[in-house]
């Protein structure tokens, strides 16, 4: 994992890499749209749009992959191979052709009667939304882009016709997902990762019960990726509904159960039963599992870039402001490719993050991670509860580092041993000191007496000395904390401040653009 964190581009090759992007985009928007009225904000659009995109990929695609990379089930540059090539073939392929232009219908544009100001608004809300990215990803919080394009959306539009443009209804949801997310990505990545500890890890027999139930959970990851992939990553290709998709989906599963079951066996029989071995088994699973959700991931978000940017392309070309508006090629080129460089160049500090500097993961974590996050998902899009998949996925990272406490905390072997230490070590001290008053009280003494006695003194101060290192170590093992409680605190107040810091920079950005156009 280190080595793999490590071998990365000198900053300043970064920043030239990011910058020529950039500007390629800003020449491909001026020499495209040179001679359309008001194309000044649709080059400063697309401009931001590239610089959102590339953020999205330094920040929001960790969690896609930062699970296989901190497991080890993948290296850090196939990590960034795998997401690239299919975050922006998620984007391209599943994109979609229209996108609403108010993400989740926060405000109301039609509340904005002046194309102008709607286009300052999206603007605003571009470079802000990038901007607060840029910052989470700079001190390593894993935040949620749709969160931040939210809220810059949200402060541009008060900022532009007042506090009724929002819809407060749609923000106390999204305000609820703080909670929602993380706690059942938690809840269900510790729940599968307990029934692969009681089934599997905690058995006498690892291999024999690793050949019974990993075909089964590949089979329902198969079944969640494909239900999920029907339901969020081709949903703009073929529409289909939660019943047709799971149905397609569990057929997809059993075809996979039985083309699993007999490769599991071979490599079953190639492995020896220690629980890094059948760790193994989940290696395969985890980079589909990491390439799936990248592709769903692009499929989806790209959104979160070009939707903005879609909307002041749409407004500077029919001078006037539409719900929704279909994407040009390039737009979505602008935000495919974007998030695939910014990946590549700013990504693996926070896929660092989430796969290692939370909790330490195996492919057994790993692989409940990942199940949580297609399964919650699916879950809460039936519910009708909004979710985040970034939530989702650090939610997951929590809940199997709780869990691990957990058990720790109260049956492991470690503690177990601990406490046996300790008793030993406790009966040993007092049978010295037994001797000891036994030899000190005989009136006669011999030699040998005198002998013994001196070394039970020392026998007795050695052991005591024992006991009490004991005593602090079994203590220890009861407060074991697998979860780094810094790296929470600042993920979550991340998260918390993630919708306000970003609507209040946006209605800063808007009022200055205001300013100056005015």
């Amino acid at each position: 994992m280190n080595r793999a964190t490590d071998q990365s581009l000198p900053g300043f090759a970064k920043l030239s890499l990011a910058l020529l992007f950039i500007a390629v985009v800003f020449i491909y928007s001026y020499a495209s749209h040179g001679g359309v009225e008001n194309n000044t904000f649709l080059i400063i659009g697309a401009v931001f749009g590239a610089y959102m995109a590339m953020n999205i990929g330094a920040n929001d695609v960790a969690n896609n992959v930062g699970p296989a990379v901190g497991s080890q089930a993948m290296t850090m540059m196939w990590a960034i191979v795998i997401a690239a090539v299919f975050e922006a073939g998620g984007a391209f392929i599943a994109g979609g052709e229209v996108v609403k232009t108010i993400k989740k219908g926060i405000i109301d544009p039609g509340l904005i009667t002046n194309p102008d100001i709607f286009i300052w608004a999206m603007t605003a809300a571009l470079l802000s939304a990038a901007l607060w990215l840029n910052f989470a990803t700079s001190v390593g919080a894993p935040v949620s882009t749709t969160h931040s394009i939210v809220g810059g959306v949200m402060g541009a539009g008060i900022a532009a016709a007042g506090f009724s443009i929002v819809s407060w209804g749609t923000m106390g949801k999204i305000a609820a997902s703080w909670v929602i997310s993380p706690v059942l990505g938690g809840i269900i990545a510790a729940g599968f990762l307990y029934f692969i500890k009681r089934n599997i890890i905690f058995k006498k027999d690892m291999i024999e019960a690793a050949k019974k139930f990993v075909p089964y959970l590949i089979a329902v990851m198969t079944w969640a990726f494909s239900t999920y992939l029907i339901l969020k990553g081709i949903k703009h290709l073929v529409k289909v509904n939660f019943l047709t998709a799971s149905i397609i989906g569990l057929l997809i599963a059993i075809t996979a159960y039985f083309l699993i079951k007999p490769m599991v066996n071979k490599a079953s029989n190639k492995i020896k039963n220690s629980r890094e071995d059948v760790n193994s088994l989940f290696t395969i699973p985890l980079i589909f599992a990491a390439a799936l959700l990248s592709f769903a991931h692009g499929a989806n978000d790209v959104a979160n870039a070009i939707g903005p940017l879609a909307a002041i392309n749409d407004a500077v070309m029919s001078h006037g402001i539409s719900s929704k508006v279909g994407i040009p090629v390039w737009v979505m080129a602008v935000g495919a490719i974007g998030i695939a460089i910014g990946l590549a160049l700013y990504g693996p500090k926070l896929i660092k993050t989430v796969g290692s500097e939370i909790t330490e993961l195996d492919q057994v974590r790993a692989f409940s991670i990942a199940m949580a996050a297609a399964i919650t998902v699916i879950l809460a899009s039936q519910l009708g509860l909004p979710v985040s998949s970034t939530h989702i996925a650090v939610g997951g990272v929590f809940g199997v580092g709780f869990l691990r406490e957990y058990l720790d905390s109260s049956e492991s072997m470690y503690i177990s041993k601990a406490r046996k230490r300790f008793k030993k070590d406790k009966k040993v001290l007092e049978a010295y000191e037994e001797e000891l008053v036994t030899l000190e009280g005989l009136e006669k003494k011999s030699k040998a007496n005198y002998q013994r006695i001196v070394e039970l003194y020392k026998l007795i101060e050695d052991k005591v000395e024992e006991v009490r290192e004991d005593k602090r170590n079994f203590k220890a093992a009861k407060r074991v904390k697998y979860v780094k409680r810094d790296a929470v605190k600042k993920i979550i107040a991340a998260w918390i401040v993630t919708v306000p810091a970003a609507a209040c920079l946006s209605a800063a950005v808007f009022f200055m653009i205001k300013g100056i156009m005015s």
